[in-house]
């Protein structure tokens, strides 16, 4: 085991913590009233802000319009939206009347949603749309404790759906009866209480219901300041979705330190944004910087000539001084000055696309590889790997600007504590630990200990200066015929930071006697390859099955092989027609490959290739 070192400064951070997060909202707003709190667009696209004293005039009316429609303590409220601000102003206004949040994917099917609703015994639902109402209305008879849906932008026509300005109206009328209502609320939720219910996207199975505490969340919050990172100069972008943990503890992060935060959660909207808004620094999915290494590194390959030797010189120079650089090395005056020529040829353009400002990305929900955060530090771009669990409120370990380790997930938060068991299982303890699972017999097997050690599921190692190293799941770990043990995401990894024409490797050998691998391409990676190989208009099936690419493919593959044990190399693969999807189960929304659906969806393939 190893203890995190908590200096004293971050432990008064930590222990002068919120009692939950209404408290944690409304002491930031009595600290910076007007300063910037969130920015969005607008149906027009046009970007609006509003500070934090105007914030916390909404968040009050629709915190006061569910105590009106007699939510009570503790009671759940679900919201079934894409990120947006309307998702934020409707959590913040849930627990600040002291009721729990339900979170909802909006990709989620509705069966599926009728049964997070029914199992969480949400009493209101916040739909953003039709589409959302349309869920709901078709499991309505399997809905008896929902009461009323709010929307945002659907249409509201009979007492069961209301606008979100009818529960404003709501929310004043009950203001004027009652004006102290919100707070009291607020000064009545003890830090114990259940803040948010998160249903954990299950690769079998109906999901769980994830128990977290405003304890949790505020402590998240003020476990990140501590590290003193991040300041309120700082500027957040954020499209994460928000029914995820991820995006939520970057949420209580603000409240805490109170930057402003810009939100949009749109993903074909990243790269444009990030010009407009000019961001200081972004949480992301693995998936986000591995799209954009493969598409930078596939426009050079299609430049071709001069701009591609230059891109590639830079690229050997980058990776150079990276690597001179975080193994405490000097930079010797000729590889400086070369460098530097790299950096305005290549690297500042590079660092443009992201807004110019970013000072550092924070990677989480899914392990990122090595090689693609390596080519981002050679590019002058820092990407932070962090790690947790949804039943650890997110955040338990993460790298930080100053002191980081590529291929790492950082040192544990102040007041979080690691250990690795004896068959090398990460486990976890701290105040973001999660109560339970909702409504689970108590026949079923606790993944938390006497203690309060939860068993994560992940392999890992802790080095000697305290840096958690994940490498694998648990449950994924296989073994070949021949008795040799894999690690299949460390493959997959380097996979896909050597093609930057990759969207997923999954690696498959269980009791077979070689590895071989399904692979799916990124759509916008091979509409450019076809662009620039004569197969332009091409249906992406055919491009990606075509002998042309099965051969640029295997040349990747080869080049993987090379960097592995003989006994994990990649003897067959397939390349599929189509790319994997949130729709059809193969990935969840947070974009982590289900594995076990991948491998069932395409067993026959699979043993075609050990006929």
């Amino acid at each position: 085991m190893v203890a995190p070192v908590t200096t004293p400064e971050q432990r008064a951070v930590i222990d002068h913590r919120a009692r939950n997060v209404g408290e944690m909202f409304f002491a930031r707003v009595r600290e910076t009233p007007d300063r910037e709190a969130y920015r969005f667009p607008d149906e027009h696209e046009a970007w609006q802000s509003l500070t934090w004293a105007q914030t916390a005039e909404r968040v009050t009316r629709v915190a006061a319009g569910l105590l009106a429609l007699g939510i009570a303590a503790e009671e759940r409220v679900a919201i079934a939206s894409s990120t947006r601000f309307e998702w934020i102003l409707a959590d913040l206004a849930i627990n600040a009347a002291g009721a729990a949040t339900t979170t909802v994917y909006p990709v989620t099917v509705a069966d599926d949603v009728a049964f997070i609703l029914a199992d969480s015994g949400s009493r209101v639902v916040f739909a953003e749309d039709d589409e959302q109402i349309a869920k709901l209305r078709a499991s309505r008879s399997r809905l008896p404790s929902v009461i009323k849906v709010v929307t945002f932008d659907g249409t509201a026509d009979d007492d069961w759906v209301i606008g979100l300005d009818q529960l404003d109206k709501l929310g004043d009328a009950y203001l004027v009866e009652h004006p102290s209502a919100v707070s009291d609320a607020v000064a009545a939720t003890p830090p114990e209480a259940l803040a948010t219910l998160i249903y954990t996207s299950g690769t079998t199975g109906r999901p769980k219901g994830v128990r977290l505490s405003h304890d949790g969340w505020t402590y998240e919050g003020a476990a990140v300041a501590a590290g003193r990172f991040l300041s309120i100069d700082d500027l957040q972008y954020l499209w994460l979705p928000m029914s995820h943990s991820f995006g939520k503890v970057l949420l209580t992060t603000q409240l805490q330190i109170g930057f402003p935060t810009a939100i949009d959660g749109r993903v074909p909207r990243i790269v444009d944004n990030l010009a407009i808004v000019r961001p200081t620094f972004m949480g992301a999915a693995p998936r986000i910087f591995e799209k954009a290494y493969g598409r930078i590194v596939s426009m050079m390959e299609d430049e071709g000539g001069v701009t591609l030797a230059i891109f590639r010189w830079a690229e050997r120079v980058g990776l150079k001084v990276s690597r001179r650089r975080r193994s405490g090395e000097g930079v010797p005056p000729s590889l400086r000055l070369q460098h530097v020529i790299a950096d305005r040829l290549v690297f500042a353009k590079v660092r443009e696309r992201f807004g110019g400002r970013v000072r550092f990305f924070i990677s989480g929900s899914a392990a990122l590889s090595a090689e693609v955060a390596e080519w981002f530090h050679a590019m002058g771009v820092l990407v932070l790997e962090g790690y947790g669990l949804t039943e650890t409120s997110a955040g338990s370990s993460v790298n930080h600007p100053e002191n980081y380790k590529l291929g790492t997930v950082g040192l544990p938060l102040p007041g979080t504590q690691l250990r690795i068991g004896a068959d090398g299982e990460v486990f976890i303890k701290g105040p973001g630990v999660m109560q339970g699972y909702h409504d689970v017999s108590v026949d079923s097997p606790s993944i938390v200990d006497d203690d309060g050690w939860l068993a994560t599921g992940d392999i890992g190692q802790i080095d000697d200066d305290g840096f958690l190293r994940i490498t694998d799941r648990k449950k994924d770990l296989f073994k070949t015929s021949g008795g040799k043990y894999i690690a299949p995401s460390h493959i997959e990894g380097v996979f896909k930071g050597l093609c930057p024409l990759a969207s997923q490797m999954v690696v498959h050998g269980n009791e077979r006697n070689f590895c071989s691998a399904i692979i799916t391409l990124d759509p916008d990676a091979v509409e450019a390859w076809a662009t620039s190989h004569g197969m332009a208009g091409r249906p992406y099936a055919d491009v990606a099955t075509s002998p042309r690419m099965q051969a640029v493919i295997g040349e990747y593959v080869d080049e993987l092989n090379t960097r592995l044990n003989h006994w994990e190399t990649i003897k067959k693969f397939v390349v599929l027609d189509h790319d994997l999807a949130v729709e059809s189960g193969e990935i969840t929304p947070s974009l982590k490959v289900k594995r076990r659906a991948v491998e069932s969806n395409y067993r026959a393939l699979l043993d075609e290739l050990y006929d």
